[in-house]
């Protein structure tokens, strides 16, 4: 009887630990349950942009750096993302079981993603994982810079900048369309090239693009003619006086490779100068008549009010021979003896790269573009110059002469970086040969281009 009794209760036991545990793991199921949040679900994916008059936006693609908003369920507990197989961080604070945000970095993959990875978000918990088709674009391509932005009909030129893959469509100012003969840098994106058509308009303005990663404009100082200040064929007038160049020693025959020259253009070594000795400036030197109206000829296209950080002066140049020497000094007034590095001057130093001296040439023109913020007395920063400024510093001259020496004297890095350097590049003799033509004003403005309407 008493075996019986033992029996029983150890029975009563056994069946008292076996439903303990059983609640056990019931309990820690449960509590595994709502540590994990369940099964993802991926209800919605919404842009998260507080530029846009729509801050937060449904998308069913989203481009590298952009924040997103993902709406669904099961979140708690998630452990990694990954991007077109790019392991992306995210903050677990902006994490709930039902939406999290995460911002695509700049390094992931696009077109370079393995095939069974492109286009798609995978999230994953210790226990499930969640993956989404959803396209991911390349960041929106930007043009930074144009090879020739006044060439002539039938010349090719190269358009610089970012995220240029697959350029199908170019419209030049005028609504003048080109769809045929467009190459492009097939592994970064950072060039394509394009005929220039006939008929572009005269008056200027952007170009714009199509590409697999969407849609750009240029900055709206391609083909502006109405902005020249000199040409040397008519358009604004050459001073003569003193030791400026003359009409006479102005050159024009066809010079250049790909890009050639364009009727009359100045040499900054004019024929039969001979070498430039090292130690000296204002070894030539040209000048407009000083009897030009900015205001007048340019305020119709320019108010005033425009900030002088979208203009710039830009103008083309050849220069066949390799320049380590010297620089072209930029004067807005006629009221400098040549070497200065402040005032209403600028200093071209384009074979100074990364500190270090490097020849500079071209095959043939290219254009170069100088902001006019970028002139010594309108560099400053925490100073909002607009074009009343340049007016009212050139209309207070006594000589209104715009215009250009060649100087050959030492350089101080820290003239060319405007930042401390010892550095110092010295001078020696050249018998370099550097052409411009084409001076002009232009405008930097670069039209917007959004995914999306407002």
């Amino acid at each position: 009887m008493k075996d019986i009794l033992l029996k029983n209760l150890n029975r009563s036991i056994a069946h008292f630990f076996g439903a303990f545990l059983f609640i056990l793991i019931l309990a820690g199921c449960s509590s595994d349950d709502d540590a994990t949040g369940g099964e993802i679900t991926v209800n919605a994916v919404f842009l998260q942009d507080v530029n846009s008059t729509v801050p937060d936006r449904q998308v069913e693609f989203v481009r590298l750096g952009q924040l997103l908003r993902i709406e669904g369920s099961g979140f708690t507990g998630l452990k990694r993302v990954f991007i077109n197989g790019y392991q992306t961080g995210f903050n677990p604070v902006y994490v709930s079981d039902t939406s999290m945000l995460i911002r695509v970095s700049g390094d992931t993959p696009t077109v370079e993603a393995a095939d069974e990875v492109r286009n798609t978000i995978r999230f994953v918990k210790d226990s499930s994982e969640k993956i989404i088709e959803f396209e991911i674009r390349s960041s929106a391509p930007q043009i930074t810079r144009i090879s020739h932005t006044m060439p002539k009909p039938g010349e090719e030129i190269t358009v610089y900048g970012s995220g240029l893959i697959e350029v199908t469509k170019v419209v030049f100012p005028g609504d003048v369309e080109v769809t045929s003969g467009i190459t492009f840098d097939e592994v970064d994106g950072e060039f394509f090239t394009v005929t220039m058509p006939n008929g572009v308009a005269t008056s200027g303005g952007s170009i714009y693009i199509e590409s697999a990663n969407g849609a750009a404009y240029s900055p709206a100082y391609f083909n502006f003619k109405e902005g020249v200040i000199l040409n040397f064929d008519g358009m604004g007038g050459i001073g003569e006086f003193g030791n400026t160049i003359r009409t006479t020693q102005l050159e024009s025959e066809v010079i250049g490779e790909g890009n050639t020259s364009q009727g009359t253009y100045v040499p900054h070594r004019p024929e039969g100068t001979g070498t430039f000795p090292a130690g000296s400036n204002r070894l030539s030197e040209v000048f407009t008549t000083g009897s030009e109206s900015w205001r007048t000829q340019f305020t119709p296209f320019f108010p005033t009010t425009t900030p002088l950080d979208s203009l710039a002066f830009q103008f083309d140049i050849y220069v066949p021979k390799a320049w380590n020497t010297g620089v072209l000094q930029i004067l807005l007034i006629n009221n400098f003896n040549g070497g200065e590095w402040s005032g209403g001057t600028y200093n071209y130093v384009p074979w100074i790269v990364d500190e270090e001296r490097e020849p500079f040439m071209t095959e043939g023109w290219t254009t170069v573009t100088i902001p006019f913020t970028d002139f010594y007395n309108f560099e400053a920063e925490d100073t909002e110059f607009t074009f009343a400024d340049l007016l009212a510093f050139r209309e207070a001259a006594t000589y209104k002469n715009f215009g250009m020496f060649f100087n050959n004297t030492d350089v101080l890095l820290s003239n060319v970086t405007r930042s401390p350097s010892d550095i110092e590049f010295a001078a020696t003799p050249t018998d370099v040969d550097i052409y411009t033509d084409n001076w002009r004003i232009v405008s930097l403005e670069v039209p917007t281009v959004t995914d999306f309407p407002e």
